[in-house]
C-alpha cells in the first residue's frame, strides 16, 4: 500500500544554522511495535521505522523532539522533563496486542528551555516531572522504535486539544528558539495518523484496510505533498484536507502545523515516503523530510503567519475567511466585524435549526438546512454556518427513528436514503456494485449504452455489492454480523447464481442470515445483482 515516493538528490542543508536535521512523520498505533508479523502492512511500517532508527543513529542529533497527538493536554502546552520516565504502558484500544514497558531519557534542560521559549511567545506552558506520569501510546511507540537504546535524549511535547493553527505554529517556532538558544541539532517527530477513521469493532489482521475510498483518496494526496517536500503547503491546506478525510473534530490537523513551523515553514525538503499501510482502518505512514536546496521553494498557498500568540482558540475555524483578526490570529469575528443588528453566534443558530428540523437527514435536507442557516445569519459568517449545519445533518442520526445517507457509499439513483432505522432494526435500500468513487461497475456492466450485452464478472459485482452494504452499515454503526435478512435480485439466475452464491457464502456463512434470491428482468442501471438487507440496529 505504499504511496507516492520521492527522494530528492539535492545535497546539503539550506543552512548550517538550521537546527533541524530532518523531520519524521510516523503513526501512533502499537501494531508495528507489538505485531509486525501479523500483517504485511504492519511489517512494512516496522521496517520503515527501523530505517529511520538507523538514520537517527548515524546523524549528529543532540535531541529527539516528539510531538504526539495522542498526548492531548487541556491546560496549556506541557513538556515531559522527568529525567528517566519508566513504566509499563497498555494501549486503551489495542491492549490485546500486549504491554509496552519503557524507560526513556529526557533532556531536562531542553524541556525547560522549550517551556520558557513557548511562554516568551505568548503561550501558556508547563513542565511535567513526576514518576509514573502516563506517557501516551504514540510517544511510547515512536521512541521505542526510533531510539530503543536511549542514545539520544528526548523531549515530548503535548498536543493541546484546544490549540488552533496559530497557537500550534507558535509552539513550533518556540522549538526552533529553544534549539538555537542551546545550540542543539534535532530530529523532530510528529506522531499522528493520516486519515484516522478507525473500525469500531475488532477486525482480524488479515482484514485490515483503509476505512473508506474517500479516506484513501485524501491519504494519497497528502502523501504526494510529503513526497514533493511541500510541507508548508500541506500545513496551509490541511484544514480543508482534514475536513474531507473525516468528521471534523477539535484535534484538527495539528501535526502538519507544528512540523512545518518547527522545520522553518517552507517547501525546501527532500520528501521520502518509506511506508504506508492501514492500521485498524486508519492510514499510517512513515515519512522523512530533510532540508534541501533541491526541493520545491515557492509556496502555492499564502496564509498569514503569526509570531506571537495573543489568545483565541477557534479550533474549528474552517480556514475560509481572511486571517486578519487582532494579533494576526485566525479567530472569530471581532466586534467591529459583526453586524449591528440581529447578530447571533453561528453555533447557536446551527443548534436551533438542528432542533427545529429534527430527523430530516437525507442529503437534500442537509443542503436546505445549510441554506437556512446562511440566511439566518447576517454577514460573512452566514456561509460558514450554512456549511456547518449541512455537515451536521448529512450522514448523521438525528433521532432514534430516521433515515441516513452514508457519505462513502454510491449515491442513490432515486429519492430514497441508503438506510432507515425503525426501532431496533435497520432497513438498507437495495444496493448495487457501483463504485462510490467514480460510479463504475466492478466486473463490468452487463450491457453497453445501446443495450448490447457485454461480458461481466458476477463474482466481482457481488463482492462490490457486499462491500457497499458494509460501508452503509458502518455509517449506521453496525456491520455485516448484524444482518438478519437478505434479499438478492439477479438479472440472469441461470448464468450467475453459482458465482454469486460462492461469494455470498464467503461473507455470510457464519452469520446465517435468512435469504431470498429472486430472478428479475432488469435493474435500473446496467448491473447484474442488487441486494437489500435488514440488520439489527446498535
Amino acid at each position: 500500500m505504499l504511496g507516492p515516493q520521492r527522494r530528492n538528490t539535492g545535497v546539503g542543508s539550506l543552512s548550517d544554522d538550521d537546527p533541524v536535521l530532518f523531520g519524521l512523520y510516523v503513526p501512533p498505533h502499537p501494531h508495528p511495535l507489538l505485531a509486525p508479523d501479523q500483517n504485511q502492512g504492519w511489517g512494512e511500517l516496522r521496517a520503515a521505522y527501523d530505517v529511520c532508527r538507523q538514520r537517527i543513529e548515524e546523524s549528529e542529533a543532540d535531541i529527539i523532539i516528539v510531538y504526539s497527538t495522542t498526548w492531548p493536554s487541556i491546560v496549556g502546552h506541557q513538556f515531559q522533563v522527568q529525567p528517566e520516565p519508566e513504566w509499563v504502558h497498555v494501549d486503551d484500544d489495542f491492549h490485546f496486542l500486549g504491554s509496552m514497558p519503557y524507560k526513556f531519557r529526557m533532556d531536562v534542560d531542553f524541556g525547560q528551555g522549550y517551556r520558557d521559549a513557548a511562554e516568551a511567545r505568548g503561550l501558556h506552558a508547563r513542565t511535567v516531572a513526576y514518576h509514573g506520569f502516563p506517557i501516551d501510546t504514540g510517544s511510547v511507540v515512536a521512541l521505542s522504535l526510533l531510539n530503543p537504546d536511549n542514545r539520544i535524549p528526548a523531549c515530548i511535547v503535548s498536543s493541546n486539544m484546544y490549540g488552533n493553527r496559530s497557537e500550534t505554529i507558535v509552539l513550533g517556532k518556540a522549538a526552533r528558539d529553544a534549539l538555537k538558544a542551546q545550540g542543539k541539532k534535532a530530529v523532530i517527530v510528529a506522531v499522528s495518523s493520516l486519515s484516522n477513521r478507525m473500525f469500531t469493532k475488532h477486525v482480524e489482521p488479515e482484514d485490515d484496510r483503509i476505512h473508506s475510498a474517500k479516506d484513501e483518496e485524501w491519504n494519497q494526496k497528502i502523501l504526494e505533498f510529503f513526497a514533493d517536500g511541500r510541507l508548508e503547503d500541506l500545513s496551509q491546506l490541511s484544514r480543508d484536507i482534514h475536513g474531507q478525510i473525516r468528521v471534523q473534530k477539535v484535534v484538527a490537523y495539528k501535526p502538519a502545523w507544528w512540523m512545518a513551523a518547527t522545520m522553518g515553514q517552507h517547501n525546501n525538503y527532500d520528501g521520502e515516503v518509506l511506508a504506508y499501510a492501514a492500521l485498524h482502518g486508519s492510514g499510517g505512514a512513515v515519512i522523512q523530510l530533510t532540508p534541501s536546496t533541491g526541493s520545491i521553494g515557492d509556496k502555492e498557498f499564502d496564509e498569514d503567519d503569526v509570531e506571537f500568540y495573543r489568545g483565541d482558540r477557534n479550533v474549528l475555524d474552517s480556514g475560509t475567511r481572511d486571517m486578519d483578526a487582532p494579533g494576526g490570529v485566525d479567530g472569530p469575528l471581532d466586534e467591529a466585524e459583526r453586524p449591528d443588528d440581529g447578530w447571533r453566534n453561528p453555533i447557536e443558530v446551527v443548534d436551533d435549526l438542528y432542533d427545529e428540523y429534527g430527523s430530516a437527514v437525507i442529503s437534500q435536507a442537509g443542503g436546505a438546512l445549510g441554506a437556512a442557516a446562511g440566511a439566518a445569519i447576517a454577514g460573512p459568517v452566514g456561509g460558514m454556518a450554512g456549511n456547518i449545519v449541512a455537515k451536521k445533518t448529512v450522514g448523521k442520526w438525528m433521532s432514534k427513528d430516521g433515515a441516513i445517507v452514508a457519505e462513502n457509499a454510491p449515491g442513490a439513483v432515486g429519492a430514497y436514503p441508503h438506510a432507515r432505522r425503525m426501532g431496533n432494526l435497520l432497513f438498507i435500500s437495495g444496493v448495487g456494485p457501483r463504485s462510490p468513487v467514480d460510479n463504475s461497475v466492478p466486473g463490468g456492466p452487463i450491457e453497453d449504452e445501446d443495450g448490447n450485452p457485454l461480458e461481466y464478472d458476477i463474482k466481482a459485482q457481488t463482492e462490490a455489492c457486499i462491500e457497499n452494504i458494509r460501508v452503509i452499515l458502518e455509517a449506521c454503526e453496525a456491520d455485516l454480523s448484524d444482518v438478519v435478512d437478505v434479499t438478492t435480485f439477479l438479472v440472469d439466475m441461470k448464468r450467475d447464481f453459482k458465482g454469486y452464491n460462492e461469494v455470498y457464502a464467503k461473507h455470510f456463512e457464519e452469520i446465517q442470515a435468512t435469504r431470498t434470491t429472486l430472478a428479475i428482468q432488469a435493474l435500473p442501471t446496467p448491473i447484474a445483482v442488487e441486494m437489500k438487507v435488514i440488520a439489527k440496529a446498535p
